[in-house]
């Protein structure tokens, strides 16, 4: 009979190792077979943990996202302007914790399960209104009547920046991709009349 306190520290060892074996393949073409032999145990463990290959990859999904709306809540703690508040949630969007090749293959696949399965879809659309909410709070003061299109369109452009991100060898570069979305923001905020 298994410990107690083993089931949260092997469905951790798994959720990690759904990242991992997604980033490292670039698909959701890997098997339950893969993921539990790099958590270091059997499938028929994964499959009791989690049922599925699709319920890991939205625990692993669910994962990422925790760790991304922990960086945006503690960069927000800090920020004190409008435009601090954007600042943050950008630099925290493309943070080294975010922005790494396997969190970006994994969100790259997730925007595909979305398309079909309904609880990726629900999760998702929870991440999209989060997003938006965050950045109006901080575009409202700066954009006015603009601001949820402002909203929509930086929100895009995080997502074009990670779709990018897959496509091209080498490092994530988090630092490029916070100036690309800040040159945009600036120059929408340009175009509502402010600076």
């Amino acid at each position: 009979m298994p410990k107690l306190g083993m089931e949260p520290i092997r469905k951790e060892a798994l959720v990690k190792a759904t990242i991992t074996e997604i980033g490292r393949t670039g698909s959701l073409d890997v098997t339950v077979s893969q993921i539990a032999k790099r958590a270091g145990m059997s499938s028929a463990l994964a499959h009791h943990y989690f049922g599925s290959k699709e319920d890991m990859f939205l625990a692993a999904m669910r994962h990422i996202m925790t760790i991304y709306g922990a960086e945006v809540r503690g960069a927000l703690c800090v920020a004190q302007t409008p435009m601090e508040r954007l600042q943050a949630i950008l630099a925290a969007s493309f943070s080294p914790a975010n922005f790494r090749r396997e969190a970006v293959g994994a969100w790259l696949n997730f925007w595909v399960l979305a398309q079909t399965v309904p609880e990726a879809k629900r999760l998702l659309a929870v991440y999209q209104r989060r997003l938006k909410s965050n950045l109006l709070v901080g575009l409202r003061p700066l954009a006015d009547a603009r601001a949820a299109s402002v909203a929509d369109g930086l929100g895009a452009l995080i997502d074009g920046l990670y779709l990018r991100e897959v496509l091209k060898s080498g490092p994530p570069d988090g630092a490029a991709a916070v100036a690309v979305a800040l040159n945009y923001l600036k120059a929408q905020l340009q175009g509502a009349g402010t600076k």
